[in-house]
Formats: structure tokens, sequence, C-alpha cells
């Protein structure tokens, strides 16, 4: 049976009152907006209000951009050596862990993320300070002698102002992929968190001003995507946008950004295939291709979505996984026990339902799903939904659903699982099963994504290039691949000896000696 008890058993499933409102954080500083605007969070476990969030507007924005333009090119930031920059993101690093309970529960709050969860993603935040401090330390450049005439040679040095867009799920690990390198590179920020979570932004703000950070260096500013996010990217002092979040608002990103020839990091959406082969070690893909799906409450961009299941097996693996996803256990966020807790928010509850019903009508089996206990109905809760007897055309397999809802569709030969795992627009992951190795890197190369698993699920090495094909993004992050957007590359010249130099205007002169 489905874990459904929000009493849980004697443990405290009650949320901390949150005593302040989110404020924007502005050159050192918690500020309201500058023409007073709020809007509500709400605490997705039962929808009340969770508190005030200012509403950032152009104005904010503008504020914020010009802290960390003079942050950048008068304060001491742009200046450090990336030894001196490590340090603050070290010290970052080290808060984010003093603060991890606190970070992980107001993760839950605002998102409705299982604890269990929330927690590695606050452990992973703070990894990723580490990773990018000592990344900075290893930035080099390349040298191009020229025998004994010149030294040229190439540095990275960065770029400037770079706005921050970050999306709603594990919105604290997110921010700080993105924040963690643009500052090690040398970078300032200004960060537009997602309106539906943006509770670990605020507390990130108070952790990067307990740490001294200069002021301006990181800036927040809190508010909706279509005013404050627009602002942002059309600002002219903000040449660098990363953007993580679905793909219809990046391709309106990039074009609000084209006449100022900004450059773009975009991590988009998903449909990535899970290819389960029938010599494949069925428990171990079993247990993968559940969690990849419905950990995170299926709000995951690398998400496992649609199995792709030969037929010789699918009887058997379609029955066994049927029973896994009966007994995933739904419900309170803040119980250790619970797998899947609400969506995020009811217009996105809603979007989910939409395709649950859109399935139906389409001719797919919901083999799995359906209503949920009366005593999660206050929340956005979904059931976790396994359909099966699908065709890769339907739209539930077509289009990204980013709940927990998975999709079964069969193959016969491997050309034709090829086919059907490059059959939509996107193409950021894929995870293939099988003991034939050589059959297993033939696939991951032939599928179109950005990134491929090999009996495995999603473990990230952050050393490695990660990002999209097709749909699914612009550009790559991670190791020093994250530096080839943050920063520019610069060669030096450097003449060894008396060579050669053309002598234009010396007719009629004297010539020189």
């Amino acid at each position: 049976m489905s874990h459904v008890d929000l009493k849980g058993a004697g443990l405290n499933l009650e949320f901390e009152p949150i005593s302040r409102p989110a404020l924007h954080f502005i050159d050192g500083q918690f500020v309201e907006s500058a023409e007073g605007g709020w809007f509500d969070t709400l605490n997705p476990t039962t929808n009340d209000v969770l508190t005030q969030v200012a509403e950032g507007t152009a104005s904010d924005v503008d504020r914020a951009v010009e802290a960390a333009y003079r942050a950048f090119h008068d304060g001491p930031w742009g200046k450090m050596s990336a030894k001196e920059r490590a340090r603050y993101l070290v010290r970052i690093a080290d808060a984010i862990e003093r603060h991890g309970e606190e970070l992980a529960r107001l993760e839950v709050a605002d998102t409705g993320l299982p604890i269990s969860q929330a927690r590695g993603q606050a452990a992973r935040a703070a990894e990723n300070f580490r990773f990018f401090a000592e990344m900075a330390t290893r930035m080099t450049g390349e040298t191009f002698p020229v025998g004994d005439q010149f030294l040229n040679y190439a540095i990275r040095v960065p770029v400037g102002v770079a706005g921050l867009i970050t999306p709603w799920n594990t919105p604290l690990m997110l921010a700080t992929w993105k924040i963690a390198p643009c500052l090690a590179a040398g970078n300032t920020a200004v960060l537009k968190p997602a309106e539906w979570s943006p509770l670990t932004a605020t507390k990130l703000a108070e952790i990067v001003q307990e740490v001294d950070l200069p002021p301006g260096v990181f800036n927040v500013v809190h508010g909706f995507g279509e005013v404050a996010g627009d602002a942002l990217v059309k600002h002219p002092k903000v040449p660098l946008i990363s953007f993580t979040g679905e793909t219809t608002t990046g391709r309106t990103i990039m074009k609000n950004g084209s006449d100022a020839l900004k450059r773009f990091s975009m991590e988009l959406g998903g449909k990535s295939p899970v290819v389960v082969f029938d010599d494949a070690d069925l428990d171990r893909a079993l247990d993968a291709v559940v969690f990849g799906v419905y950990s995170l409450n299926g709000e995951r961009c690398t998400a496992g979505s649609r199995l792709l299941i030969q037929d010789s097996i699918r009887e058997e693996f379609e029955a066994r996984l049927a029973e896994r996803v009966r007994r995933i256990r739904l419900g309170h966020p803040l119980d250790p026990a619970t797998e899947v807790g609400p969506l995020i928010h009811p217009e996105h509850k809603r979007r989910v339902e939409h395709y649950l019903d859109l399935g139906r009508r389409e001719g797919a089996t919901m083999a799995v799903g359906g209503e949920v206990p009366r005593e999660l109905a206050r929340g956005n809760f979904v059931r976790p939904t396994l359909f099966v007897n699908v065709r890769n055309d339907m739209c539930i397999a077509q289009e990204e659903i980013f709940g927990p809802v998975l999709v079964s569709i069969p193959f016969t030969t491997e050309e034709e699982a090829i086919q059907l795992a490059n059959g939509v627009q996107y193409g950021l992951a894929a995870y293939i099963w099988t003991r034939d190795l050589e059959r297993a890197h033939r696939v991951a190369r032939r599928i179109e994504s950005g990134m491929a698993w090999i009996n495995s699920q999603n473990v990230r090495d952050l050393r490695t290039p990660f990002g999209g094909m097709k749909q699914s993004g612009v550009g790559r992050e991670g190791g020093h691949y994250s530096f080839e957007f943050y920063t520019e590359w610069k060669t030096v010249h450097v003449a060894l000896g008396q060579h050669p130099i053309p002598r234009f205007g010396v007719s009629g002169m004297e010539t020189r000696s």
C-alpha cells in the first residue's frame, strides 16, 4: 500500500513558521521592492501561505545589476586571485553545511521534496561550491611560442555580470550549480529564482552575508519571469544569461537577448529514454527505472520518463514495474519514509493531471495511478503513474510532463529502439541497460542526447559536461566546461626581439639608419 499518513505515526511533521518575508538581496543588504509589491509563496503539502515575497520589477533588477557591475569593475572581486576567490567559495560551502538541515527543511516547505532527498540536495549544494573552488585554482591558459621571435599566450578572464535564472525544482542545488562557477571565474551575479520556490535563495543570500562576501558580488531579485526575469535578460550591463527551465521559455529568452549578442547557457526540457534490452540485469534495471522517474517527485529534468522495453521481456518487466510503482510511498514530505511528495504548485498539478486524462483519451492504459486519498486532498499530490500500451506518437510520449509519470513503449530490434529514442524533440539524457557492452557503446553513441548512462541510474560526475542536444539546450556546464561560458579567452602576443615592422609613410624622407 502507498504511504499516505499525514500524521506520521508520532513523527513531528509540522513545518516551522517563517517569521519574515523573503526580500531581495542587493549590494549586500536585504531590501524591499522599489515599487512595494509582494506575492505569496505556498506550501505545496497544504497550499497554505508560507510567507510573502518581494515582487521585483525592472527597477529592482537595475539596482541589482548596477551593484554587481560596480562590484566587478570597481570592487575587489574582479581583481582577486583565483586562490582568494576559492577561499570565499569554501567558506560558503562550510556555511551551507552548518545550515544544511535548515536549508533542507526550507526546501521541503517550499517545494514538497521528500526530506531525505532534500537533505541530499543540500549536501550537493555545498559540494558544488567546494568543487568549483578547486576548479578555480586549476584554470590554466595556453602558450604558443614562435621560435625565438614571439611568445603568444591565451588566458581566461571573467566576463562581467551574469544573470542566473533558476527553476523551481531542486532550486537550492541548481542555483549553486550556477553561482559557484560564476563566482569562481571572477564574475558577479544577479540571481532570479523561480517565483514558486524562492526561500532557499533567500537563505543562501543570508549565508553569503554571513561569510562577508564583498557587497554586490552576489545579488538576488525575486519576482515573475515575464517582469523581473525579462528585465534581467534585456539589461545592457548583463552579458551572460544562464537559464534552466522549459524549452519555450528558453526560446523567448534567447530572442529577447539576441539584439545585444548576449551569451547563453541553456538547460531546457527533456523526455529521456531508458532502453532496456532483454539481456539486461533486470533487477538493477528495474531499480533504476523506478528511481529515475519517481525521485524528486518526478520533477527532474533528466528523468527517464520513457521506458523503451524489448518486447520479449515486456510482459514480465511491466508486471514487476507496476507492482513496484503501486508500492511507492506517497505522503508527507517531512516523513523520512516518504518517497514521493506533492508537486510544486496547484497550477502544475493541473498540468500533470491534464496529461493523465490525455493519455487515457489517446488510448494508453493506466496500469497504475488514480485518485489520491482524502487526507492528501489539500496538497498537490498526484499518485505515481504508469502508462502501458503507449505509442511513441502519443502526446504523453512526446511532451515533457515533469511529474511522477512513466510511459512504457515496446521495441523489437536495436535499430527500432534507437529510432524510438530519437523520435522526440528533446535530447538531454539517455539510459541503456544491456550486458552486451559493444551494443551498449554503439547505442549510446547513436542516441541523440547530451549524456548517456550505461547500466547506471543518473550518477553525476561534476567534472563532465552537462547539457543537451536538439531542444534540450545550448552549451555545457560542469568541470572546466563551465568556464567556457563564464570566461572569455584573451590572447596576448609578446615580441621577444626586433621583428621586422613594415614602414608606411616614409617615402621621400631620409632613410633611417
